[in-house]
């Protein structure tokens, strides 16, 4: 028998506190990190898209991930520029599912992409020479949709799990909904969900870094008896290394923060590390991708040239 208290909820209550005061300050600082996201990833995917001689299997990767980063961050930053500007401090419970769906499939993505471009790179340095045949375009997209598909069928299965759970409450202690906190809500049993949301985030946190490690390790091994391979690895490797790290750190701190140690860190800390996973790599990654690789940096340079280049002669 279902607690008296079953109900279901048409609004979730976001965690945002008292922001009366500069509800309106951080709204602008949103919108700003949020058109600097779209401004970066989209020259990069723009750069990549509008040159053939980019048309290689490192630069689609990159131009997927940082398509990708625009995924996820239109899943969280329109939610949480209404929510500021508006002082709404809530969110529908069909929105809420939703930009759960989104917020988990952009982290899968994320971790499949990283993890795919790390063996890209293994090819690339422990077997230059069959590179260009094992690494065709084919096989490029098809590694892409494969990944795609893997992650979007994993959390369309944990996302049905929590829409079929009757809730007892409406309040989420974050400014985003995630999964788990609305799991948590709920008055009946969950193991089924504990279970495949473990499975989960073994699979997007555990399973793709071991992958990825495994590509380096392969690398880090040619690396000691090749200095042609250890200049090729400093320059295309570095942008990649530096994604994983701020990428998988955040995820482990944001599974670690509200799964095992949520009283431990005020709440204050726990609002603003709760959502580096959506500031730093969506800005990180364009800026890395096309300030470290030399050719990505040509290409847009070229780009805003003529850019410029038409506004003057158009003018004139």
């Amino acid at each position: 028998m279902l607690n008296s208290t079953l109900f279901n909820p048409s609004q979730m209550s976001l965690g945002f506190g008292d922001l009366s005061d500069v509800g309106y300050l951080y709204s602008v600082i949103t919108l700003l990190g949020f058109l600097l996201i779209i401004l970066c990833n989209s020259t990069v995917i723009s750069t990549i898209l509008l040159n053939k001689s980019l048309q290689e299997p490192m630069y689609i990767f990159i131009c997927a991930l940082c398509a990708n980063d625009l995924y996820g961050s239109s899943a969280f930053y329109p939610s949480l520029f209404t929510n500021l500007s508006m002082k709404t401090r809530s969110i529908s419970y069909t929105a809420c599912l939703i930009q759960v769906f989104c917020i988990y499939t952009f982290a899968a993505c994320e971790s499949s992409i990283l993890a795919i471009m790390a063996f890209d790179r293994y090819v690339c340095i422990c077997n230059p020479l069959r590179y260009s045949t094992i690494m065709t375009l084919y096989t490029t997209y098809k590694l892409l949709f494969s990944a795609w598909g893997y992650c979007f069928a994993l959390i369309t299965v944990l996302v049905v799990l929590t829409a079929r759970l009757p809730l007892c409450g409406n309040v989420i202690p974050k400014i985003y909904c995630d999964n788990w906190t609305v799991v948590r809500l709920s008055c009946v049993d969950t193991t089924v969900n504990n279970v495949f949301g473990l499975f989960t985030t073994v699979c997007v946190i555990v399973l793709m870094p071991l992958l990825i490690l495994m590509s380096y390790i392969e690398i880090l091994k040619v690396c000691t008896k090749s200095k042609e391979a250890r200049a090729k690895a400093m320059q295309t490797c570095t942008p990649q290394i530096i994604s994983m790290l701020i990428f998988f750190a955040d995820c482990i701190f944001e599974v670690m923060l509200y799964r095992f140690i949520p009283s431990m860190v005020p709440y204050g800390l726990r609002v603003v590390m709760s959502v580096h996973l959506f500031v730093l790599p969506p800005i990180v990654n364009p800026i890395l991708y096309g300030l470290k690789m030399t050719t990505i940096k040509e290409k847009i340079c070229q780009l805003f040239n003529s850019f410029v280049w038409y506004l003057v002669l158009n003018k004139s």
